[in-house]
C-alpha cells in the first residue's frame, strides 16, 4: 500500500530537494499539508504533493513507486536471497543486489539507495572503506548504511561507525529485525 501522507523529510527525498526548502514551501504556504495536532510536526498529503511536483516540474516518478531503494551488498547468495525475499515481502523497498564491492560503488551512483545493507568481509574491499568512500561523496549524505558481520570485536564495530556506518547487525540476525532497523533510519512509518 503507498503512502498517503508524507513527512517533510520524505517529501523533501522524493523531490530531492532539501528538508530546509519543503518547510520553507510549506510554512509560505506554497505546499499545502498541515500540522499533526499537538505538535509542530508537518505532514503533507500524498495528492498535495503530487501538485506541487506537476507545478513545479519535478519528477513524480519517486512518489509514484513511493518504495525506498535499499542495496544489499553481500556475497553470500543464500543470506541475500534472504533479505530480499523479507523485502520485498514487507513491499515498502524496491531491492537491488550487489556481491562485491566494486559493483557496490558502481551502483550507489546510478542507483542512489536510501539504505544500503553492507557485509563488512567482501572479497574484494571491506566494508569499512566502502563507507568511507560513499561518506566522502557529499551526494550521498542522506544514504543510511547498515553493516553487517560476524564479527563482534566492539573496536571494530566503533571503527565502522566512525567511517559513516549508521548502524551495526551481528550475523546471523532475524531478517525481519534488519527490516525494523532499516525503517527506523529512514523513518519510514510501520506497516500496517
Amino acid at each position: 500500500m503507498a503512502k498517503t501522507v508524507f513527512t517533510t523529510g520524505e517529501a523533501a527525498k522524493i523531490c530531492k530537494v532539501s528538508q530546509q526548502t519543503i518547510i520553507r514551501c510549506f510554512d509560505s504556504g506554497q505546499l499545502k499539508g498541515f500540522r499533526v495536532p499537538g505538535s509542530r510536526f508537518r505532514r503533507i498529503p500524498r495528492d498535495v504533493l503530487y501538485k506541487f511536483m506537476k507545478e513545479n516540474g519535478i519528477p513524480t516518478d519517486a512518489l509514484e513507486s513511493g518504495k525506498r531503494k535499499a542495496l544489499v551488498v553481500d556475497d553470500d547468495p543464500s543470506l541475500v536471497e534472504l533479505i530480499r525475499d523479507t523485502l520485498e515481502a514487507d513491499g515498502r523497498f524496491e531491492v537491488r543486489v550487489a556481491n562485491n564491492g566494486f559493483d557496490a560503488g558502481m551502483m550507489v551512483k546510478e542507483y542512489h539507495p536510501d539504505v544500503i545493507v553492507l557485509d563488512v568481509m567482501l572479497p574484494d574491499i571491506n566494508g569499512k572503506e566502502v563507507c568511507q568512500r560513499i561518506r566522502t561523496d557529499p551526494a550521498m549524505d542522506d544514504v543510511k548504511i547498515i553493516c553487517i558481520s560476524g564479527m563482534v570485536e566492539q573496536d571494530k564495530i566503533s571503527e565502522l561507525k566512525s567511517a559513516g556506518a549508521n548502524d551495526f547487525m551481528q550475523k546471523p540476525f532475524d531478517t525481519l529485525r534488519l527490516v525494523e532497523r532499516m525503517c527506523e533510519l529512514l523513518d519510514v512509518e510501520k506497516a500496517a
